[in-house]
């Protein structure tokens, strides 16, 4: 770090009894009043240089010995008076960025300017600042936090905006044109706000672009700001890189956010704890306001993480909404346990923030679903577009087949992530089945390749919440499309007692018919399977027809004579008891067009089926075992 040193006579200020003079053969005839400090100085040396000493003097009666000067607003308290008077007196005061502003601001004060004597104080502060100070990065940073003491003299005096200029230059400068005189292998502490371990490996290739960061990170969050905007406007710094340095800062100045959580559903009594998240919300919004706006510049959990930062802090919607939208342009990135956000409102009920994840998701289908923008055409483009060439109608092409193919790519990957998201938030017993279905549906229903997860979350809600009426279950299972489920999940939908009737069967039905499309053939129902239809009103009947509707090739004849009903008969026997189960309510169209498929399926050859097998084999063991 740079330094001054002016003057050259030995330091001649003692102490006594709580007074500060000057060890002189010559009396002293000036008493000067700091901040409740007492000095007894000299006025030919403080007055030949300090414009301010010689009006105050002049405008104060003189006493007997004494005249005596009250200074109680000055600018940097007693140790800057006291540089001022040294310098006055020509002993030898040392000058670093650490006291150049609080200098500054007393010569100010004092208006030790040239007009009083060539050479003062102002002007050789003045140098030094704008030749050393200036061009020193750590010199640099230490002048600007130290304006902080000082804004109001620092604005006048354009300190801050200088300083400012000078970081901002340097970072858009090469390194190495920059004087660093220091080391910055520093890292701050890690906590619930710092990205994780795979975002710093993956800036860790812009580790020499972004060797500003942590030293700005020490600033205060109004000069940080100013700062950043200053290195934002000159257009040279990634996005990426900025975003690197906004997820320093927060780590910095964001830690421990997480203490705060059961603040709001209790009376905060202590004042310092009210204005400490007052700061720190102030903090995290300025953080916000400053995330570039190219998709990708920032992780998707750390916005994530600021998202929850802010839901803690309580702040402003526009923030919240602002971050849902970002979040929606890169949702695909994130984990179920950064959707997983907590609720911290009084008024919210349940364990996670929902209404935020339905938010985020509706952002998310608007971004994909906007239309790639093209330019308007005009009239007079006409003729040269009908003259561009196959390769570049080709190329647009492909580029929109890509745009596409990422769409739907990210689609599939957020349809996993809410099945995921819906699992951990499915055993909240507050969790309100609208919301639970909301979530469920915000996605396309050709964005999941299969409703295994679905299903699983699904039967953790319906475990969780055993009050559910018929009707209810029946509008919660609606989310489920039977086709999409794999054969263990079948198998085990097949014996969920809490799954409405419709559902087991539909499962039962679909299950046959990708065996009869292999091949197969249906065999009788279990008993545990029969057993929890048996639950239902003559359903007995039910099973009966349906055990008989075996499937038999085409040119076999239903003997009337042997008892048995006509495959037309059964069918129609199931149809009625799934109509009388549903209530004749609207979805019983549906069944018309299944009850079809169903008949059809009757004429197929017959052969083993998997699943059926299995539970025979699992039925068949657990008779065994009652018997044993």
């Amino acid at each position: 770090m740079k330094f001054m040193k002016l003057g050259s006579r030995p330091d001649t200020f003692i102490t006594t009894e709580a007074v500060r003079s000057v060890n002189s053969e010559v009396v002293s005839d000036l008493i000067v009043q700091v901040k409740g400090s007492r000095y007894l100085l000299h006025k030919f040396p403080l007055l030949s240089k300090c414009s301010r000493l010689q009006r105050l003097c002049s405008e104060s009666p003189e006493t007997s010995q004494h005249q005596i000067v009250q200074l109680p607003d000055f600018p940097g308290g007693i140790e800057a008076f006291e540089l001022c008077a040294k310098f006055c007196y020509g002993i030898t005061i040392t000058l670093s960025a650490y006291n150049i502003v609080a200098a500054r601001c007393a010569a100010e004060y004092l208006q030790m300017t040239e007009d009083v004597e060539k050479g003062n104080l102002i002007y050789k502060l003045e140098v030094f600042f704008n030749s050393c100070i200036l061009s020193g990065w750590k010199d640099s940073i230490v002048t600007l936090q130290s304006t902080k003491s000082y804004p109001l003299w620092s604005e006048d005096l354009v300190i801050t905006s200088r300083c400012i200029e000078a970081i901002a230059s340097k970072v858009l400068a090469h390194p190495s044109k920059v004087n660093l005189s220091r080391s910055y292998s520093r890292r701050g502490p890690r906590d619930d706000i710092s990205c994780i371990e795979s975002d710093s490996r993956r800036h860790n290739k812009d580790s020499s672009k972004i060797w500003w960061a942590e030293d700005l990170a020490e600033l205060s969050i109004d000069l940080y700001w100013r700062s950043m905007i200053a290195i934002k406007s000159g257009g040279k710094v990634p996005a990426t890189v900025i975003g690197d340095a906004l997820r320093i800062y927060a780590s910095r100045w964001l830690p421990n956010i997480s203490k705060y959580a059961n603040l709001e559903k209790q009376i905060v009594h202590d004042q310092s704890e009210s204005d400490s998240i007052g700061k720190h919300r102030q903090l995290l919004e300025s953080i916000i306001s400053l995330l570039p706006a190219e998709k990708g510049a920032v992780s998707c959990s750390f916005l994530l993480k600021l998202l929850k930062a802010t839901n803690i802090l309580k702040g402003s919607c526009s923030s919240k909404m602002e971050l849902a939208r970002r979040i929606g342009l890169q949702l695909e990135d994130a984990s179920v346990n950064d959707l997983l956000i907590p609720c911290v409102s009084h008024t919210c009920d349940t364990i996670y923030d929902v209404d935020i994840v339905i938010t985020i998701l509706q952002q998310f289908m608007l971004q994909v679903q906007s239309p790639p923008t093209s330019p308007l055409r005009r009239k007079g483009d006409f003729e040269r577009r009908r003259s561009r060439s196959a390769e570049n109608i080709d190329l647009e092409f492909q580029e929109s087949r890509r745009s596409s193919s990422a769409s739907h790519s990210s689609k599939l990957k957020v349809a996993k992530l809410v099945d995921g998201y819906l699992q951990e938030i499915a055993s909240d017993t507050n969790l309100p089945l609208s919301k639970f279905i909301s979530i469920a549906e915000a996605i396309p229903g050709f964005a999941r390749l299969d409703h295994d997860d679905l299903y699983k979350a699904i039967d953790i809600y319906l475990k969780g919440h055993p009050g559910l009426n018929k009707s209810e279950r029946k509008r919660l299972c609606r989310i489920l499309d039977c086709k999409k489920l794999s054969m263990d999940v079948c198998m085990h939908a097949a014996q969920n007692e809490l799954l409405p009737l419709r559902v087991v069967v539909q499962v039962l039905f679909f299950e046959q018919a990708r065996s009869a499309m292999s091949g197969g053939h249906v065999t009788e129902l279990p008993s545990n399977i029969k057993a929890l239809l048996a639950n239902h009103d003559d359903i007995a009947k039910t099973s009966a027809s349906f055990s008989k509707a075996k499937m038999t090739p085409v040119n076999d004849q239903w003997s009337n004579a042997s008892g048995l009903k006509s495959p037309k008969s059964n069918i129609s026997t199931l149809k009625m008891k799934l109509a009388e189960d549903d209530d004749l309510d609207e979805h019983n169209a549906d069944e018309i067009g299944k009850s079809s498929r169903i008949k059809a399926l009757c004429v197929l050859p017959n052969r083993p089926k998997k699943m059926f097998s299995k539970l025979w084999s699992n039925n068949r063991s657990s008779v065994a075992s009652e018997k044993n």
